[in-house]
């Protein structure tokens, strides 16, 4: 999968993705920077379409991105994802994430962005 490079080695690049595409399914919306965002977003509408097709295999391959943590009623993000976001989006064809600018960040006047799913 072709990423914009986020100033960082492919490891970190993979992690830091992986850290947020398991916050956005855990919580449902995040704040992070604009282009942080927009490749969340691109792997974001990825992970929903394996989650619509509900098979084995897209559940491994889903698997292999997405972290084993647990949200707050003990289910597992992948759990969630198959369960709860993929079904909502079942008559949906694409689009399920938006972003929102909300400013530039304090420190480093970094353009920031809210991502969050689409009801």
């Amino acid at each position: 999968m072709a990423y914009s490079r986020l100033r960082r080695s492919s490891d970190q690049r993979k992690a830091l993705l992986r850290d947020l595409i398991t916050d956005l399914i855990l919580n449902g919306q995040i704040e992070t920077t604009i282009t942080k965002a927009k490749e969340l977003k691109r792997l974001a509408d990825k992970m929903v379409t394996l989650g619509k097709t509900n098979t084995l295999a897209s559940r491994r391959q889903a698997a292999s991105f997405i972290r084993f943590e647990k949200d707050e009623e003990g289910n597992f993000a992948i759990q969630k994802l198959f369960n709860e976001i993929a079904p909502k989006f079942a008559s949906r064809n694409g689009g399920y994430t938006r972003v929102i600018k909300t400013g530039f960040r304090r420190g480093d006047s970094a353009p920031m962005a809210i991502i969050s799913w689409v009801e």
